[in-house]
């Protein structure tokens, strides 16, 4: 048993057995020395068994983790926040700053990076973190192709989809090389390093199905103190469906100008709470120190704030978006198809997306669920971005129209009965499953005015609302769904989601290719405008004139509004509550709240 823990069990008897013990040298000393004098040690043994009180914060994460492996995390990525860091980092206006490495050189030729590492940099287990440790996350987890990691998608460069090599120079300095240039590189190395002498062995050892032990390493039934980190905070405990507690790292590197260790709070509480409604209801009641401000809750926040003695801060629009999808997938698994053939026409045809996003009234679920506190949203890229491209230069954008929903699907073959039901060319009833999250309220009460807008076109919705987990599931492993509502990213460098746009990649949901470990799908095709996409997405990732690569997503963003793989609804505000005694805050739309969790304080309430 550790020193920590045993020292924890014995101040815990001793407190729970604190006034046994007083009593019994109060009557052993009144009986031998008077009464007085007991007073005094009872005062003596009452200090003694004081314990300084450990500064701590309780916020919430909304997903139940399945794995603290950081290549691996899909749910729950707040985690990471907290425990892992990258070469470089983003600040809170989306700058790249230096961050484990201290500076950086590129070449001429801009095909080169030599990245020297800051010195005395350690795990959380005390080993050193050098440049071996930088080679080996490139190498051996994001470059492996046994290992579906995400982190992949970012760094496959050019036509050829070539990864980087990645050098060791000596223990502190690291060299890439690129097979051309590659314009979002620096950005894209504030990714995770990962300890090489924890992992090695796992990447050369494989299971009974041949798929790396890396794998399974680090699940979420891990004791805690074999989980090594680079970050503020360590993972101290996991207790499923309730919390996870984050320690102060006592190796992490970040001192303040006056040198002292950060962070600077001892222990981060991090509830499970995926309803919304409870998170408000904990907030409220002062059981958390944090909450983000669903719009449905912020007149009431905002009166109560001063009483609350809590501060809302808005970040301004939210780097991300509410979207619809349908499942353009016309592949099968094991002979069954994921989408009904039926239905699967119907989504693939643009003009029935096209009429599906003139048919829902956003202004109406601006005004009614987002209280007007955001804007609608037609782009994948982030208005906050150099590279949006603006209405004004020829955005193409779905108001609310009915008249022309309609006379697009007659067009392309659809009708109506006498009923008012929309029908295709064979008489088959236009009806379809959207799904969502459970936990998420304003997706929810978005879904409901969504089936009523398409009631309008004659179009039965069955809206279908399942657990988070349920969710993700099929969006990234089964692939069998047939339309989804959901929250996606807005990019600031549209490089940062190239994933979701390149046709193979891990995160192309709306035409899902199979990953390294799973059942292969059969017949997938890619359209012509998907493919142009990732092409131009390729293109303007290797471009180093910034004119050109402002062209080239210019045309990405007509092609996506035109063929509606996402149709885009509404940005809201990125808003959070954050009770007074904390300090330090510098929320962000673009990077969120706690990117600098080092530097947050607690002040007296």
């Amino acid at each position: 048993m550790s020193y920590y823990k045993l020292l924890k069990i014995k101040i815990y008897t001793l407190m729970r057995h604190r006034w046994l013990v007083v009593l019994l040298t109060l009557i052993t000393a009144m009986s031998t020395m008077g009464f007085a004098y007991a007073i005094i040690i009872y005062h003596q043994i009452n200090l003694q068994i004081k314990v300084t009180p450990i500064s701590q914060i309780v916020v919430t994460f909304p997903t139940e983790p399945t794995t603290f492996n950081p290549a691996l995390i899909l749910e729950s990525a707040d985690i990471l926040s907290f425990t892992y860091e990258g070469l470089v980092k983003e600040n809170s206006r989306g700058e790249i700053k230096p961050n484990l490495a201290k500076s950086w050189q590129i070449s001429q030729d801009n095909k080169q990076v030599i990245y020297t590492l800051r010195k005395g940099l350690k795990w959380s287990d005390g080993k050193p973190i050098t440049a071996e440790d930088v080679v080996f996350t490139y190498n051996e987890i994001y470059r492996n192709p046994d290992i579906p990691t995400y982190a992949k998608d970012f760094f496959l460069i050019g036509k050829n989809r070539t990864f980087p090599t990645v050098q060791k120079l000596d223990d502190l300095r690291v060299k890439f090389t690129l097979p051309e240039p590659f314009a979002p590189f620096i950005r894209a190395t504030k990714l995770e390093i990962l300890p090489a002498h924890i992992f090695e062995e796992t990447v050369k050892i494989k299971d009974q199905e041949g798929r790396p032990k890396f794998m399974s390493t680090w699940g979420t039934d891990t004791p805690p103190e074999n989980i090594i980190v680079n970050g503020p905070y360590t993972i101290e405990s996991y207790t499923p469906s309730q919390r996870i507690v984050f320690r102060k790292n006592p190796y992490y590197w970040h001192k303040d100008a006056q040198g002292n260790s950060q962070p600077y709070i001892e222990r981060v509480i991090g509830q499970i709470i995926p309803n919304q409604d409870t998170s408000l209801i904990q907030f409220r009641s002062g059981g958390l120190d944090y909450i983000n401000v669903n719009t449905d809750y912020f007149s009431l926040l905002k009166h109560e704030e001063a009483k609350g003695k809590f501060t809302i801060y808005n970040g301004g629009l939210f780097i991300g978006s509410t979207a619809l999808t349908f499942n353009l997938n016309k592949g099968s698994r094991n002979s069954q198809p994921l989408v009904d053939p039926i239905k699967s026409r119907w989504f693939n045809q643009a003009e029935f997306r096209q009429a599906i996003a003139y048919g829902i009234d956003r202004q109406q679920i601006l005004n009614n669920i987002y209280k007007g506190l955001g804007k609608l949203q037609n782009s994948p890229i982030a208005v906050q971005s150099k590279y949006y491209f603006p209405i004004q230069a020829g955005l193409k954008v779905y108001e609310y129209n009915l008249q022309k929903a309609k006379e697009l699907l007659l067009k392309v073959g659809f009708k109506y009965n006498n009923q008012g039901q929309l029908l295709d060319e064979q008489g088959n009833i236009v009806r379809f499953s959207l799904m969502t999250n459970t936990n998420n309220n304003i997706l929810q009460s978005m879904g409901v005015i969504i089936k009523q807008n398409l009631s309008d076109l004659g179009i039965t919705v069955d809206f279908n609302p399942v657990a988070t987990s349920i969710f993700i599931n099929k969006l990234t492993q089964t692939f069998d769904w047939e339309c989804q509502l959901l929250d996606v990213a807005a990019a600031q460098e549209p490089n940062d989601w190239s994933n979701v746009w390149l046709p193979e990649a891990g995160w192309h949901f709306f035409n899902q290719a199979s990953q390294a470990g799973q059942t292969p799908i059969m017949g997938r095709q890619i359209a012509d405008w998907e493919q142009k996409i990732g092409d131009l997405y390729i293109q303007a990732a290797s471009e180093p004139d910034e004119a050109k690569r402002k062209a080239m997503y210019a045309e990405t963003q007509q092609i996506t509004q035109e063929y509606l793989p996402f149709i885009y609804l509404v940005n809201p505000l990125s808003m959070v509550a954050v009770k007074n005694r904390m300090q330090g805050i510098q929320h962000s739309a673009l990077i969120g709240t706690f990117w600098n969790s080092y530097d947050f304080k607690l002040t007296e309430d």
